[in-house]
Parts: C-alpha cells; sequence; structure tokens
C-alpha cells in the first residue's frame, strides 16, 4: 500500500502522537508499504525510509512548539506524484483539512484518527463556551472520512455520543524493548533527585500544558515528607509552573528521550498523571513497560490502560484529596508496590507496536476492498 499520512505535528517534536506516528511509520515501511508523511515543516526529509514533505507554518501562540501549517495548493502535485492508495488524517485541524480535501477532491479513501481531546482543552484555556462549535466542526470533518479511529474506547463512546460515524478502535502501543524495569540506575535517581536518591521520588513525564494539570501534584509532594518531584518534559505552562512549585523540592529536568527516559522511569517510586484530558496517555503505558508504578486520575482513556489495585492506583479526579490518598497508600506498602511493577510490566507486554500496526493495516484493507466494492456496483 501507499499511504499519505497528514498530521499537525511530527517531528521534531516529542510528544505521544509523534511517537505513534514513529513507530507506526517505521512498521509500515517493514512491512513492504510506503508512506509519505506531510506534516508542518521540522527540517526532516526522510524519516525510516518514509518521505517527510514539510509545509511551513507559524507558532501557535498559545503553544509555540506547535506549528500552524495552512494547506498549499501545490500539496495536490506532491499527492499526485505520490499516488497513494489511502490518505490517513491525524488529528484534523489545519494541514489536516488540506488532506480531507484532497481525499474527495481526487477520490483518494480517507482514514482519519483522533488523538487530542481537543474541546475538553477549551476548558484550561479559558475557551470553554466554544466547546460545542468545536464539537460540530470535529463532526464535519470526521464524517467525511470512511473510517474514524480512536486510541481507546472512552473516545470512541465519546465520538459517538458526539454524532461522529464509523469510529473503531486502534489498539494501544508501546516499546517495551526500549522501556524495561532493569534501565533504572543509581545515577539516574541521583540526577531526578537532585542528589537525594533515599527520598520518596515522584515523577510527572510529558508536556507541560495547562490542560495537562500538572498543578495538581504539588499537594501531593507536600504532604509526603521529603518526597522530591521530577518533572521531566517541556511546554508554554513551564514559566507558571516553576513559580508554582517555587519552594518545593521539585526538579525541571526538560527533555529526555531514549534510553535516558526509559531509565527515568524505572528509577522513579511513582508517575503520577493528574490529566482529565488523555484519549490514551501512552506515558502511562511507557512508565509501566518500565515497572514504575502509576497513579493516574479515572479520566478519559486512562481506565483503559490502569486497572486500580491491579497495575496502578486510579483516584477520582473530582476528589481534591484522591490523588493524595492514592500515592501515599503506593509509597507506604513497598511489597505491594512490587506486585503493581510486576503486573505493569505484564500488561504493558500484551500491546507491542508490530501488533498495533497490523491491526491499522487490516483497517486500511477494509476501507479499500469496501471503496472498490463500491465502485464496482
Amino acid at each position: 500500500m501507499r499511504i499519505a499520512l497528514f498530521t499537525e505535528t511530527f517531528l521534531p517534536k516529542i510528544d505521544g502522537i509523534v511517537t505513534r506516528l514513529k513507530h507506526t511509520v517505521e512498521q509500515l515501511q517493514r512491512l513492504g508499504d510506503q508512506v509519505l508523511v506531510i506534516s508542518p515543516d521540522g527540517g526532516l526529509r526522510e524519516y525510516k525510509g518514509a518521505k517527510i514533505h514539510g509545509v511551513s507554518g507559524m507558532p501557535l501562540p498559545m503553544y509555540p512548539e506547535l506549528k500552524i501549517a495552512i494547506p498549499r495548493p501545490r500539496l495536490r502535485k506532491v499527492i499526485e506524484k505520490f499516488n497513494p492508495d489511502l490518505i490517513h488524517v491525524v488529528n484534523p485541524a489545519v494541514l489536516g483539512v488540506g488532506g480531507i480535501y484532497y481525499a474527495k477532491k481526487m477520490g483518494i479513501p480517507l482514514v482519519a484518527s483522533y488523538h487530542t481531546h481537543l474541546p475538553q482543552y477549551l476548558q484550561h484555556y479559558g475557551l470553554g463556551s466554544l466547546e460545542g462549535l468545536l464539537w460540530e466542526l470535529l463532526k464535519l470533518g470526521h464524517n467525511q472520512a470512511e473510517l474514524n479511529l480512536c486510541t481507546s474506547t472512552a473516545m470512541v463512546n465519546e465520538l459517538v455520543n458526539h454524532g461522529i460515524e464509523r469510529v473503531d478502535l486502534w489498539q494501544r502501543g508501546v516499546d517495551t524493548e526500549l522501556f524495561q524495569p532493569h534501565l533504572a540506575s543509581d545515577q539516574m535517581r541521583w540526577r531526578l533527585s537532585q542528589g537525594h536518591p533515599n527520598s520518596p521520588l515522584l515523577l510527572y513525564v510529558g508536556r507541560v500544558s495547562a490542560e495537562k494539570q500538572i498543578d495538581q501534584i504539588k499537594p501531593v509532594l507536600e504532604t509526603i515528607p521529603d518526597a522530591r518531584l521530577a518533572i521531566v518534559g517541556n511546554g508554554p505552562h513551564r514559566e507558571s509552573l516553576e513559580a508554582h512549585f517555587a519552594g518545593t523540592k521539585t526538579h525541571f529536568v526538560g527533555y529526555l528521550q531514549g534510553e535516558e527516559l526509559a531509565s527515568a522511569f524505572a528509577s522513579a517510586d511513582a508517575f503520577v498523571f493528574p490529566s482529565r484530558t488523555e484519549t490514551l496517555g501512552l506515558v502511562l503505558l511507557e512508565a509501566m513497560a518500565a515497572g514504575c508504578p502509576v497513579v493516574a486520575a479515572a479520566s478519559g482513556g486512562i481506565p483503559d490502560i490502569v486497572t486500580d489495585g491491579v497495575n496502578g492506583y486510579l483516584f477520582d479526579p473530582n476528589d481534591p484529596h484522591g490523588a493524595i490518598k492514592a500515592t501515599q497508600r503506593l509509597l507506604a506498602a513497598p511489597s505491594e508496590r512490587e506486585y503493581l511493577r510486576q503486573n505493569a510490566r505484564l500488561e504493558a507486554e500484551r500491546w507491542g507496536w508490530t501488533a498495533a500496526t497490523r491491526q491499522l493495516r487490516d483497517y486500511y484493507h477494509g476501507v479499500l476492498a469496501s471503496q472498490s466494492l463500491s465502485a464496482a456496483a
């Protein structure tokens, strides 16, 4: 197959969506498919054998790490030259709308996938009144597709309840070869704790932005004697969070990648994740694969991954003391923590990227077969 993949974000940006796309592109190329990635220009022209066509864009004012890339008329020639069997648009917002347009204009089968729960994000940027309008726009775009994919059952239900049609589940995936418990190290623990390796070490990994609700970790940190917090990642909310956590034992680490990131997960005592806006929560799977016990809000796609008391702890996001109680419980019981570590790793081992990509290819083939039948009729 030849797949043109339109995405609003790709390398060199680092986030859960990019991680999924990286592994998907790599697996598709390995399986003999050809992929063209059309994304905001990040300076790369190739990834794992797939060509990248960068579209010039401008930084998003509220989130300068993201670029708004407006589709250009010359994209039609790029698509014609590649001659795709199928177009897949990822989180169609601006550039992805161009993918929808050209798929319809050129008679190319269209698949869309939903990875970012944008309507809930609006609440964290003072734009909650626009939620109804955004759902109408999402419905208008996604209902052009022959198939819409989500990465959790909660998001499948959310889209169906808002009138989006032909929705199915794209199973989770995690790199279990990279993220492993044995990568725990005294050196990484020293680094994350700023020289206090014997103190309880809490970890957050991900985008440092308002919708992740990282500020809610502060009460957890303050109620656990001698605890340290390491925040790994970066984003538009970092400066205000540094002010919020001033005077606490918090270390803003910045980005980590590869084995350094895997070691950070494996070296921490608890991964604390208060976000309520997750469509899946890939970092949770990475933490679990590394054997790091997780404490997470029972919201969005997270309950698809974390089973409370079995491979992690869930807390009620509406309970102001929920995260505190769950983290205290985790740290107070070393034997139970070891039980959670083992089960977390076992859960992650079920979800390799190869299986997730084979499922995606089956969806692609189903769409193409359906289009062939329609054309024959």
